[in-house]
């Protein structure tokens, strides 16, 4: 039995830790106060059929695992689907998406949402996806580990490394790239909603995500750059404009916080298991984090195991 030092806490190092314990491995994990993971901005929608309007085919598939995955570890997994509209000026972007995605059905929105009444005269329905709460879930992971003895640190690692750091890895792998996503939380208890909405629009689709206590992730903007500043005055607007065509009354939300993300990504947007110079990297997860890194933490303990017979 090695130890493993696993270096990174966001959803890839916490959902590969928890695979090695639970297999019974001894092992540490690294973290650093100076840098907050992609994973921490993330929506939480585990929606691989909505994906595959720009995804490979690899994310609809391997993604179908993931609800369950944290299902069986987590609580507040909500699986009531996903609900996909569009303005009525923007109504071709709904025909484009049912073309090039699966599993969905034609619906009329207010009949899923009753918030939506009248709004939207047709929408997408993917029944089978599910979300959750990024932040909530992450910590669950975490004291599942404290619990059962893992030792999270700072300091040097003592044991055969994997590298799960995300952007904070491209000094060893020179191919990452960053995808800069910026996202809001706005609060109101007077908007009940049971599942994502995902708005479409020709420049800017994004998603709203319903989490507890009444609040509500707006996001998130898609950048090829590495500038990790504030929310820009831009996509703020364009973000509370969609916010305001899924319902007006969020006019009278309030904006409790704002933040951005670099989320790393190889050439072709798909994560990769690399080893080199004696180290193991688990990287590029692209906006798939929570959607992949269960299935790409799984494959990693099958390379483990093979490793040792």
């Amino acid at each position: 039995m090695s130890h493993w030092s696993v270096i990174g806490s966001g959803v890839s190092g916490l959902c590969v830790a928890t695979l090695l314990a639970e297999r019974g491995e001894s092992l540490e994990v690294i973290t650093s106060d100076q840098y907050c993971p992609a994973s921490h901005w993330a929506g939480g929608m585990l929606a691989p059929y909505c994906e595959g309007e720009s995804a490979p085919e690899e994310v609809v598939n391997q993604g179908q695992q993931s609800a369950d995955w944290w299902q069986a570890r987590v609580s507040g997994v909500g699986r009531q689907g996903t609900l996909v509209v569009a303005p009525p000026r923007d109504s071709m972007e709904l025909t484009r998406f049912a073309s090039m995605t699966r599993t969905h059905q034609w619906v009329t929105p207010g009949d899923i949402e009753p918030r939506l009444a009248g709004r939207f005269a047709r929408g997408l329905w993917f029944a089978g996806e599910a979300h959750l709460d990024p932040r909530h879930a992450l910590q669950q992971l975490r004291q599942k580990l404290l619990q059962a003895g893992v030792s999270f640190h700072s300091g040097k690692p003592s044991g055969r490394v994997i590298d799960c750091r995300g952007m904070q890895a491209a000094g060893a792998l020179p191919e990452l790239r960053a995808v800069r996503g910026e996202m809001l939380i706005l609060h109101s208890n007077d908007i009940q909603l049971s599942r994502p909405i995902r708005l479409l629009h020709p420049r800017f689709p994004c998603y709203l995500v319903p989490r507890a206590e009444g609040r509500f992730m707006l996001g998130a903007t898609m950048v090829e750059s590495d500038d990790s500043s504030p929310v820009s005055a831009r996509a703020m607007m364009e973000l509370l404009s969609a916010a305001y065509a899924i319902d007006p009354a969020f006019a009278e939300a309030r904006v409790i916080e704002t933040g951005s993300g670099l989320r790393p990504a190889y050439r072709h947007n798909l994560p990769e298991i690399r080893y080199q110079n004696g180290v193991f990297y688990l990287n590029g997860m692209y906006r798939h984090g929570f959607l992949l890194a269960p299935v790409m933490a799984e494959k990693l303990m099958q390379q483990l195991a093979q490793e040792t017979l």
